[in-house]
């Protein structure tokens, strides 16, 4: 037989009920406030780069370079091809930990990528060597890390890799010895972030993607669309790079078209 409980105990078992669903209520709607307020907050610390109609801040080839209908763009076209890569290169400063955001489209054809923590190289205009996020049209090598004009592939889509210092590194010759088949050779893959297929499959070919660049001390990820590509920990004490140039890449071949727009950072 069911005991019912006195009006007065009932009255009171509801109110305490309803109080806790209250307390809880109020509870996760300040959570959700404070993340509201933590997203706007970091959102407030980036810092628009490309102002959407000139090539202010940036230094670059215009015969490859241009911003056409609020979007820096970067081309080349068959009656001029493009002899070595060419950077867009940012003026108003050298970033050493920092998010970098921004959207891009790319052609089929084309091949791209956003350098960081990188320096001029000599005797070549508008050239940089150093880390990028690395950008192309058949996605092929969208979202790794390579080393332009030094270590190469540090880590493919899909890796978490560790970089350390090659052998006889006192020698100036060692670097391009410890560089076989595009890669470097002191390094070791440490995790997996899923196959190179499978987050080929999170990349919109053809249309807009977000890239997002994370460099943190010797920590640098890369994602593209919120989802993360590759990471480095880069220990490699006679070659890393902890702060440097950032700059916008058109590579050597055939004509193509690369844009980007929404370009922001953020630096700690």
């Amino acid at each position: 037989m069911k005991t019912l409980l006195p009006a007065g105990q009932r009255s009171r078992t509801l109110l305490l009920s309803t109080a806790v669903m209250l307390s809880l209520s109020c509870t996760q709607q300040q959570n959700n406030d404070d993340q509201q307020q933590a997203a706007e907050t970091d959102a407030a610390r980036f810092v628009s780069i490309f102002d959407g109609k000139t090539l202010k801040g940036w230094e670059g080839d215009t015969d490859y370079w241009k911003v056409e209908n609020g979007i820096l763009t970067g081309e080349i076209t068959a009656d001029k091809p493009l002899e070595k890569n060419s950077f867009l290169i940012w003026k108003d400063g050298q970033p050493a930990d920092f998010e970098f955001k921004a959207s891009f489209r790319i052609s089929e054809s084309g091949n791209s990528g956003v350098n960081y923590r990188s320096e001029r190289v000599e005797d070549v205009p508008f050239a940089l060597k150093g880390y990028q996020a690395d950008i192309d049209g058949k996605n092929n090598y969208t979202g790794q890390n390579y080393e332009e004009r030094k270590r190469t592939t540090l880590a493919y889509r899909g890796e978490i890799a560790t970089i350390r210092t090659q052998p006889n590194a006192s020698d100036p010759a060692s670097l391009r010895a410890n560089v076989q088949k595009n890669a470097w050779q002191s390094r070791e893959v440490t995790g997996s972030l899923g196959t190179s297929d499978e987050l080929k499959g999170k990349i919109h070919t053809g249309d807009w993607n977000e890239i997002r660049i994370v460099a943190k001390g010797n920590k640098l990820q890369h994602y593209i669309n919120g989802t993360l590509m590759s990471e480095v920990n880069d220990d490699d004490d006679a070659n890393r790079s902890g702060k440097g140039l950032l700059g916008l890449q058109i590579h050597t071949g055939p004509p193509m078209k690369v844009e980007y727009k929404d370009i922001a950072i953020r630096q700690d």
